[in-house]
């Protein structure tokens, strides 16, 4: 039996969770936890880098995240390792590329201001549990091409996902995860039917695929493309709704920001170092290792935790302020590292951008005026913000 170094259902908050993390970087920086069935963390930045850079012995094929699914399903290309995972990457790649994430720009933008309308109508709501889930379903429809009466839908239902996940409702999760995997495999028939071109469409690039001279398994890319309809979905709300709790506590920010919309970009990146949406995800070692003076054997689940790696004071100093423009900004991980590295990266920067300039460009003032609800395991960060916002002047 390994000792417990920390207890991951003690910190509620996310502010509790990263002063753990703090304590364990000095402390315990490769800690062990009994909590969901037991499982390692690693907290430092070098730690983590190394680990996520080294697919060899930190496998995915075992389990993406703690806690894990307990259906034990396995998608590509989160769950696989390489080589089974090349050609999904490849696939999903292909159709992320700079020229075609500009060209969805403009789209973007329409979603945005016509689904942030109604709180500036009402004067507020919850940014992130309303725009912010709203807004990235229609990112999510114009990437695969759905039909855009899927977008609604597609929100309600990772909605409903995402909060009986946390809860651990099994029945609901079924229900609404199957849902998505309808809309996954009506994709697929449609793409079978009448491909479009693989550099514009995820499902036909995922059907172009041929490694050693074979076509991909319909259930396989069914599931790619079931696990696409969630990873959007789930990030974007709580990092936007702990970006806007952060603006409202700083107003200076908020203002400059505003004022200064080039700034958005170098901004973003700080938040998204400050505010990494997920703890982290799992892998499992294939073989022994020793780190820290700690022994981890072949099989045991361990945790990157970015969240903690993103604010280790080794690499960012003063790392628990906002920091516009620091030197190594692009030392941080809130997308990962390595193989399994977040394939949307381009496609999540632009619709974060897109979201917080159209948010600032229609308001002159907005700041929390409710009770703040926060994530829990595996995610970090604020899932409901009620906001009170003032409409800019052209909006009145």
């Amino acid at each position: 039996m390994t000792q417990d170094d920390f207890d991951p259902f003690e910190a509620e908050t996310a502010g509790e969770s990263l002063d753990m993390y703090a304590r364990l970087r000095r402390t315990c920086p490769v800690a062990h936890s009994s909590g969901y069935g037991g499982f390692w963390a690693l907290t430092r930045h070098a730690d983590v880098a190394a680990a996520a850079s080294d697919p060899v012995t930190f496998i995915s094929s075992v389990r993406a995240v703690v806690p894990s699914d307990p259906r034990g399903l396995r998608r590509p290309p989160l769950n696989y390792d390489a080589p089974a995972h090349t050609p999904y990457r490849r696939a999903l790649d292909r159709t992320l590329q700079r020229a075609r994430i500009e060209r969805l720009e403009p789209r973007l933008r329409a979603h945005a201001a016509r689904e942030l309308t109604p709180l500036i109508e009402r004067g507020g709501g919850d940014i992130a549990q309303e725009f912010g889930a709203q807004f990235p379903a229609w990112v999510t429809t114009e990437w695969l091409n759905l039909d855009p009466e899927i977008a609604p839908e597609l929100a309600t239902t990772a909605a409903r996902w995402v909060r009986a996940w946390r809860s651990m409702d099994g029945p609901v999760v079924n229900e609404a995860s199957e849902r998505m995997y309808g809309i996954a495999r009506d994709l697929v028939r449609d793409r079978r039917a009448e491909p479009r071109p693989v550099e514009e469409d995820p499902a036909s690039s995922l059907l172009a695929e041929r490694p050693d001279g074979r076509p991909l398994e319909d259930e396989h890319i069914v599931g790619a493309l079931r696990q696409c309809l969630v990873v959007g979905m789930v990030a974007p709300p709580i990092l936007l709704g702990s970006i806007c709790r952060h603006l409202s506590q700083d107003q200076a920010l908020q203002a400059r920001l505003r004022e200064r919309p080039e700034l958005l970009p170098a901004a973003l990146e700080e938040f998204l170092r400050l505010f990494t949406p997920y703890r982290g995800f799992a892998r499992t070692v294939s073989r022994e290792i020793e780190l820290h003076g700690r022994r981890i054997r072949p099989g045991e689940p361990v945790t990157l935790v970015y969240a903690s790696a993103n604010r280790d004071e080794e690499v960012f100093p003063d790392p628990d302020a906002f920091v516009l423009d620091r030197p190594n900004i692009t030392a941080h991980l809130a997308f990962g590292r390595g193989r399994h590295a977040c394939a949307g990266m381009p496609l999540a920067r632009l619709s974060m951008r897109v979201a917080l300039a159209e948010l600032l460009r229609r308001t002159s003032r907005f700041e929390v005026n409710g009770p703040v609800e926060n994530a829990r395991m595996p995610e970090i960060g604020a899932v409901s913000v009620p906001i009170r916002l003032e409409p800019a002047p052209n909006e009145e």
